[in-house]
């Protein structure tokens, strides 16, 4: 395991930061609630640190991950209508946090979702939300960070259970508590078998996963220097994407 204390949590007063934070502390650690209301983070969250920070106003993040030894990202844009949402969030959230860090590399724990390689699910109307989830991921390899990706299921929509499934290459369709998630989640920043992975998780019936060290070390990690994960099927080429785009992974690889 790596020595880690304290935590910023992107996404802390949400339905699954909430669980992060609670799992954060009671493994330890120190969780720090990145919050663009900290008034309220502080009533959701009762004793937690915070930082004051919004993500979409990256020049309110440096002070929040000034003194952070991991960041856990849980944050999203649900309720948020607004079209652009997905890239102001989703993804414009990850990349104001790397940029924020300078040449600073703390441990990264990533949450998207399970089917984000998958462009014609009806998850990518709209706004097209799984490719800008897509596109966080690819930022957090290019960052040079020690990372982890993790992409739940479906969540609380399954039968209980502490059992812990993961697999590769997001072809497979599930449910994810959101109290195992949170655990899967803090056992990644601190297992050091879960750098450079990328994988889904599902949770059910069965015995409870104790052992996250084997749960992790039976992973595929990911090509050094690659943009996507390592059993991903190909689309959403590098070289087709928006220019800006381009130029926030050609900035993230050479700070």
């Amino acid at each position: 395991m790596t020595t880690i204390d304290r935590v910023l949590i992107a996404g802390a007063t949400g339905r699954t930061g909430r669980y992060v934070v609670a799992e954060a502390a009671a493994r330890g650690l120190t969780p720090v609630a990145l919050a663009r209301d900290p008034d309220r983070a502080r009533e959701a969250l009762p004793g937690t640190d915070v930082a004051p920070g919004d993500l979409t106003e990256p020049g309110t993040l440096a002070d929040a991950v000034r003194d952070v030894d991991g960041i856990v990202f849980v944050h999203g844009s649900d309720g948020d209508s607004r079209p652009d949402s997905f890239e102001r969030i989703d993804y414009g959230g990850v990349l104001g946090v790397l940029r924020a860090l300078g040449e600073r590399r703390p441990r990264i724990v990533l949450m998207t979702t399970f089917f984000v390689t998958h462009r014609d699910h009806f998850f990518n109307e709209g706004g097209h939300a799984l490719d800008w989830k897509r596109r966080s991921e690819r930022l957090v390899r290019a960052s040079g960070a020690p990372y982890t990706i993790v992409r739940p299921g479906w969540l609380d929509t399954g039968p209980e259970g502490e059992h812990v499934q993961v697999e590769q290459g997001d072809t497979v369709e599930g449910s994810t508590s959101r109290a195992v998630l949170a655990r899967v989640l803090v056992e990644a920043l601190l297992h050091v078998d879960a750098v450079g992975k990328t994988f889904e998780v599902f949770s059910g019936p069965g015995s409870a996963t104790t052992d996250f060290g084997a749960l992790f070390a039976g992973l595929r990690p990911d090509a050094p220097g690659a943009l996507d994960a390592v059993a991903d099927t190909a689309g959403l080429p590098p070289s087709a994407e928006p220019h800006r785009v381009i130029t926030d992974l050609a900035a993230l690889r050479t700070m």
